[in-house]
């Protein structure tokens, strides 16, 4: 008997029964985005604004904005910086990973949630893939970070297929185009070819903050501003990388069986 049948059989089972109830889902204490607490924000204060490098955190400039700061969670890369330089605790860590929304505006902080879906997803996923769904992942120019998290999905721990989600290597077979990188200009025609090679209907996923804004390569040399006004997007998912957990969860919330737990740059409550 080969030693790793030998050491299967002595483990177990080695997957993991989330996301039922209850069930680990492989990251217990792990950070995620830093939460935001405008009302210990101070008034002349922009240390956080200062030590973020791609620009999720803004100052307002206009004395009529209300809140001081413009906190968008599609360009945040969980770096943490914010909540070690801020002295009011105005962004603190927190384990907020699951960060898959449908709209894009969810990724921004506002005051009040005003959740607009960019377009019609549940039902007509429902009906056309039922519990099943071929993806096919394009690499746009990524430092392959998204690549290790993706790779994880398959591992005996998640063991994606278990939830009917499968990679397929050719878009003609594909129902999801999942893109990583921030769609650099040699990669973009290889992109949309890739995108255009899909059967109707198909679907996008913006998978990593350089795909969702571009990141901190947005506006560089090489590339734009990931995947805006390149393909229509169904959901986007931020993080740099976002953990296999948060794939598996945007993965379900395009299928209709995970809800959103982010509305207006917050978790639902």
């Amino acid at each position: 008997m080969p030693l790793w049948t030998f050491f299967g059989l002595t483990r177990g089972t080695a997957t993991t029964a989330w996301p039922a109830s209850g069930a680990d889902n492989g990251q217990t204490g792990v950070l995620g985005m830093p939460r935001h607490y405008p009302d210990r924000c101070q008034d002349d204060c922009d240390a956080c604004a200062a030590a973020c490098l791609p620009g999720a955190i803004r100052v307002h400039t206009e004395a009529s904005a209300g809140a001081r700061l413009d906190v968008d969670y599609g360009r945040c890369v969980a770096c943490q910086l914010c909540t070690e330089v801020c002295p009011a605790g105005a962004f603190a860590p927190s384990t907020d990973w699951a960060f898959g929304v449908r709209a894009r505006t969810d990724l921004v902080w506002a005051a009040a949630t005003q959740t607009a879906p960019a377009r019609a997803l549940s039902g007509m996923i429902r009906s056309t893939f039922g519990r099943s769904l071929h993806v096919r992942h394009v690499d746009s120019g990524s430092c392959n970070g998204c690549e290790s998290e993706l790779q994880a999905l398959n591992n005996p721990f998640y063991n994606l297929h278990r939830l009917g989600i499968f990679f397929t290597p050719s878009p003609r077979f594909a129902d999801l185009l999942l893109v990583t990188g921030p769609v650099t200009y040699a990669m973009r025609a290889a992109l949309v070819e890739t995108y255009q090679a899909m059967p109707e209907p198909r679907w996008v996923m913006a998978s990593g903050t350089c795909a969702v804004s571009g990141g901190v390569a947005e506006g560089g040399y090489a590339c734009a501003a990931g995947l805006e006004g390149i393909l229509p997007v169904d959901v986007y998912l931020p993080g740099c990388p976002p953990n296999p957990a948060a794939l598996i969860e945007a993965l379900l919330l395009l299928l209709g069986r995970a809800p959103q737990r982010i509305e207006g740059g917050r978790l639902a409550d």
